[in-house]
């Protein structure tokens, strides 16, 4: 017998007929908690289909404020959040997407300090990130707590998704040994990107999500995905 009230079942209707999520799946979605590290163009569309999905309890971690020239990708903000605290904006339009959630505001850089606390009681992280080194905290740190922690990285017209720690499969370190990245830290502000293609991304990361949650699927975990939005060609790499 189904515990979701009527306004849950409107809410839901399209993806409570999928027989990968039905309601047993949605009540998953509710009671699940997920991280989310960054919010800005990678985390606008992972927040917003998580929101809409029923995520339960996000998470939500950005030390950053809305700037004029994060807008051109950054679609959960309006021209009025500038200067507003990114998760503060978030949290507000995020709410007004779904009420029946929970979205908790961390207005603090994701660090040696607090990774570990920060991920408390959560199941999910999602990286959304813009650098190598949080990245790499964020895989140590997930892979310390067991849980996974879903990738995604944009530059120019080029994106990448996976998903690492999963059930003891392969991890960040494994795609990108740290000693790659050790003279490089750019992100899109240094190289630029094409404002879709954070939508693209975070979009597979969403659903990456609600597929560990619901146990739908085959997850990305040993393979690397890789989208060429400037010749619309994408490929799937093994990482085993």
């Amino acid at each position: 017998m189904s515990v979701l009230t009527h306004e849950e079942e409107n809410r839901y209707l399209r993806q409570l007929i999928i027989p990968e999520v039905g309601v047993a799946g949605q009540e998953k979605l509710q009671k699940a908690h997920v991280l989310v590290i960054g919010a800005g163009g990678l985390g606008s569309p992972v927040l917003m289909y998580l929101a809409a999905a029923g995520v339960g309890t996000i998470g939500l971690v950005d030390n950053d404020e809305v700037r004029t020239s994060n807008l051109q990708r950054q679609v959960l903000y309006a021209t009025e959040d500038i200067t507003r605290l990114k998760v503060e904006a978030a949290a507000e339009r995020l709410s007004h997407l779904n009420p029946l959630i929970e979205v908790r505001q961390y207005p603090v850089r994701f660090d040696a300090a607090n990774a570990t606390e920060l991920l408390r009681g959560y199941e999910v992280a999602v990286d959304c990130s813009d650098n190598y080194s949080t990245r790499y905290l964020l895989n140590d740190a997930t892979r310390n707590a067991g849980i996974p922690m879903v990738y995604g990285a944009v530059s120019q017209f080029m994106g990448q998704v996976s998903v690492f720690n999963y059930r003891g499969g392969p991890q960040y370190r494994d795609l990108y040994p740290e000693e790659m990245h050790q003279a490089s830290d750019a992100g899109p502000s240094e190289l630029g990107v094409i404002g879709a293609l954070p939508g693209i991304i975070g979009s597979y990361q969403a659903c990456e999500v609600i597929k560990i949650i619901t146990g739908a699927g085959e997850i990305l975990s040993g393979r690397l995905l890789q989208v060429d939005a400037l010749n619309l060609r994408s490929e799937i790499f093994s990482l085993l």
